[in-house]
């Protein structure tokens, strides 16, 4: 096979050749853009699963769109440790500046202008200086120095001159469930705020299966200003998709004993079906791709993970960490139960609460439930046992 021509591209946020599988988060948001156009209210978007079901590509995708349609959109990264809530509110700053004097751009007018020396403004006390929105300040809007507030002020002198060109402004926000208490608290706030105004601001984030309970525990309302979607693994047809139609653009194609292995040892993850895809590119002499093709493709694209996906995460454990993932590994992809976790390991369910809220806070695992924890990240049981093993 021709390697440059290979139409699978595994990678963090990296948009496969065919998204599959997504129709109803992207119709969703295709409604929220059509009801912005009417200045109908709408809610925003919170989209949560495991790593590696495509929720950072879809979000990049959700943002295009917004972009298209003209709205000014902002995109983040939570960070979760060390200057991680500098460098996020730094980033804020200076998006919010650059998004701004694009809009300008494509919209210039009065209106907006004024707006512009409010983000000027409120760029001041938040991020770093040395980035300009070009107008002069004006003074006394979004330069309090209390977050909550300012942004407040900020979305308020946005939203006039929005709204009058049926726009909206769109905070795009990926690792939610890492950003710092403060700012989430702040950007939930005004989200409540501009729904009970019919402000044009909605906040779309993704993050892991803890969200929704961190986005509770930062404002109690949080559960009622979002559209909340759980992004899974793909059906066995989707998933066939998402395999076989970017082979197939590019003259390949899966005999279908082939094609149904791959499916299988996938799991229906959108960044196994990338890997896998590219293994069985790399492997195959001719097309189409044979049962034998695949059987070769799945151990190489198992290799490729244990090699990156997955040490990636083990190695930031710490040894009593690993100690706990390896008892949890035992109940394959889980839920695992607390209380059999510390049977499994001789110590009481007390003595293991640091070392399960240190792997809850790497984000290694989550809480699905009350005395329940599993993996965030697919198909680490497999590779814990293939560790013991070797």
């Amino acid at each position: 096979m021709d390697l440059a021509a290979n139409p699978y591209s595994p990678g963090s946020g990296l948009r496969p050749k065919v998204l599959s599988g997504r129709r109803a988060e992207l119709e969703a948001f295709h409604l929220m853009i059509a009801r912005t156009t009417l200045r109908r209210p709408n809610r925003g978007m919170v989209l949560t699963g495991l790593r590696g079901v495509g929720k950072t590509v879809l979000l990049n995708v959700l943002r295009a769109q917004a972009d298209h349609h003209g709205w000014l959109t902002v995109q983040l990264e939570g960070r979760p440790e060390g200057r991680g809530r500098e460098e996020v509110r730094d980033r804020l700053s200076r998006e919010l500046i650059v998004a701004a004097r694009r809009h300008h751009g494509r919209h210039p007018g009065p209106r907006f202008a004024e707006a512009l020396s409010t983000i000027q403004s409120f760029s001041v006390p938040v991020g770093p200086g040395g980035v300009s929105a070009g107008v002069d300040l004006q003074g006394g809007r979004a330069n309090s120095g209390r977050l909550d507030v300012d942004l407040e002020e900020l979305v308020a002198d946005l939203s006039e001159p929005l709204g009058a060109e049926e726009s909206a402004f769109g905070l795009f926000i990926d690792e939610m469930q890492d950003l710092d208490p403060d700012l989430m608290s702040a950007i939930i706030t005004v989200q409540h705020i501009a729904g009970q105004r019919e402000w044009p601001f909605y906040l779309i984030c993704a993050g892991l299966p803890n969200l929704p309970a961190t986005l509770s525990a930062a404002r109690s309302s949080a559960e009622r200003l979002f559209d909340y979607r759980s992004i899974g693994p793909l059906s066995r047809e989707a998933a066939g998709d998402a395999l076989a139609r970017p082979a197939k653009e590019v003259g390949a194609a899966f005999e279908p004993e082939a094609l149904e292995a791959l499916v299988s040892a996938t799991g229906g993850y959108p960044y196994f079906i990338q890997e896998f895809g590219q293994a069985m590119w790399e492997v195959a002499p001719s097309t189409p791709f044979t049962a034998e093709d695949a059987d070769l493709a799945i151990q190489r694209g198992w290799a490729q993970l244990d090699a990156g996906f997955f040490p990636a995460r083990w190695g930031r454990a710490t040894r009593r960490e690993r100690e706990y993932m390896s008892a949890m590994a035992q109940d394959g992809d889980g839920p695992s139960s607390t209380g059999d976790l510390a049977a499994r390991l001789g110590v009481t369910a007390s003595t293991l609460g640091p070392t399960r809220a240190q792997l809850l806070h790497k984000g290694m695992i989550y809480a699905p439930d009350h005395g329940k924890v599993a993996f965030t990240v697919p198909g680490m049981a497999g590779y814990i046992a293939r560790q013991s093993a070797a």
